[in-house]
């Protein structure tokens, strides 16, 4: 699973220098044999692997005010030993959202590597962006004990002061690249 997990990294293209270097850092951690998945909740081992997801509709972007982070956040969840990446996705769309996972495309966007923050803050949280397809018109059905509320936001109306440091990156490349219609 490594070798598929590095194939994944290594597929996303970048658009700025910072961006290389956090993959090259990424791929240097993965070609390490350093333990990629989460053990034990919260933070063992201190770095490993998340499946962030965007779900958008157009113009509009999912997010979701996350109880342990505090803050607005785009879907996803942590790798599972032996998971790969989007089939973290599939499984937290279905467990987070109750809907089916319909990927824009299916290589990811971006990699980032962030310091957690809010109540269980402290580690390392390597994530691997994807985007799905959202529908503003249909009632989600979210998971109550991770997420206080679920809200679209329009791409200009984000509240980037409390979010992933890296979502402004993200939503950037993801309209620059036009995979959203």
């Amino acid at each position: 699973m490594r070798d598929k997990i590095r194939r994944e990294v290594s597929s996303i293209i970048p658009i700025s220098d910072r961006e290389a270097a956090t993959i090259a850092e990424v791929i240097s951690w993965i070609d390490s044999g350093a333990e990629l998945y989460r053990r034990q909740k919260p933070d063992i081992p201190n770095k490993h692997l998340i499946s962030y997801f965007a779900v958008v509709d157009g113009d509009y972007v999912l997010l979701v005010d996350h109880k342990n982070a505090e803050l607005w956040l785009p879907t996803g969840g942590h790798v599972e030993v032996g998971e790969h990446p989007i089939a973290t996705v599939i499984r937290e769309a279905k467990e987070e959202l109750s809907i089916e996972a319909e990927f824009l495309q299916q290589q990811p966007l971006l990699v980032s590597c962030t310091n957690t923050v809010g109540k269980t803050a402290g580690h390392t949280d390597v994530s691997i962006w994807y985007a799905l397809k959202g529908n503003r018109k249909i009632f989600l059905d979210f998971d109550k004990s991770e997420f206080h509320s679920v809200r679209w936001f329009h791409k200009n109306d984000i509240p980037f002061d409390r979010t992933d440091p890296e979502l402004k990156h993200f939503l950037n490349k993801l309209y620059r690249k036009d995979y959203v219609s």
